[in-house]
């Protein structure tokens, strides 16, 4: 694949999903592992339809376009990699490791400077195309009102600018390898990738294990983190028992 570079693009996902209905309606993998980059998004989006703040030249707004062999069911597994490359290629950049926030939130000294989305087009047992997408946070010095509480940068938590030449390079370095461990090789091998992507998204995240939350799905609840299941979904024990979170919010209490 490549990478397409955009000085201003509506939103990164939203240009490669047309990329890859395009390619699927050819039927052929055109734009299979393609990558769009861009310096400022103009009607970027977050999960559950909310809107990503984007300013020029501030952030890195970035989106791949993948055709894996796997079940729509098991597309979870993609975000927790996406986010454990981010946690990597920062650390890499930087020396600060990040919190993953499950599902798909990168965060630092308790507020998010990434947030990952990811999108797919699938049939009932297998997905045609998955765009992931990614916007960070890097050289933003300032945010909203109502983001002041909850958003932040790198740079407003290293106290110094980051190469946002150097961060991409290192995040797609990253996605590669995490995109390589989990196709190529054995059936075996596989199966191995995925359970060390589930340990490692543990080992970098405080909300995964012992974390007391609030979850927003199923008109809300609480209880106490227990891990991701085999598939990379968050169990939460309540007072209840143990409950599975599929796709809602889950916030520190």
């Amino acid at each position: 694949g490549g990478v397409r570079h955009f000085a201003r693009i509506g939103s990164t996902n939203a240009a490669a999903m047309r990329a890859g209905a395009e390619g699927w309606a050819e039927d052929r993998n055109r734009g299979d592992g393609e990558v769009w980059l861009a310096e400022e998004q103009t009607a970027g989006r977050g999960r559950a339809g909310h809107g990503w703040q984007s300013h020029a030249r501030d952030g890195i707004y970035l989106s791949a376009l993948l055709r894996p062999r796997l079940a729509p069911a098991e597309a979870i597994i993609l975000s927790l990699a996406a986010g454990l490359a981010v946690v990597d290629a920062v650390h890499e950049v930087t020396g600060q490791w990040g919190d993953l926030r499950w599902p798909n939130d990168v965060l630092l000294g308790g507020r998010k400077f990434c947030g990952i989305l990811t999108e797919l087009n699938a049939e009932v047992t297998r997905i045609r195309y998955v765009v992931v997408g990614m916007g960070l946070n890097v050289n933003n010095t300032e945010f909203p009102p109502e983001l002041e509480a909850i958003a932040t940068s790198l740079y407003r938590e290293l106290g110094q600018r980051v190469s946002r030449v150097e961060l991409v390079a290192a995040l797609l370095r990253a996605l590669d390898r995490e995109q390589a461990a989990l196709w190529n090789g054995t059936a075996l091998t596989r199966e191995a990738a995925r359970e060390a992507i589930l340990r490692r998204f543990e080992r970098h995240s405080s909300y995964c294990c012992g974390a007391a939350v609030t979850v927003e799905e199923d008109g809300g609840y609480q209880g106490v983190t227990r891990g991701l299941d085999e598939r990379g979904f968050l169990r939460v024990e309540t007072s209840g028992g143990m409950r599975t979170v599929l796709s809602g919010g889950v916030r520190k209490r």
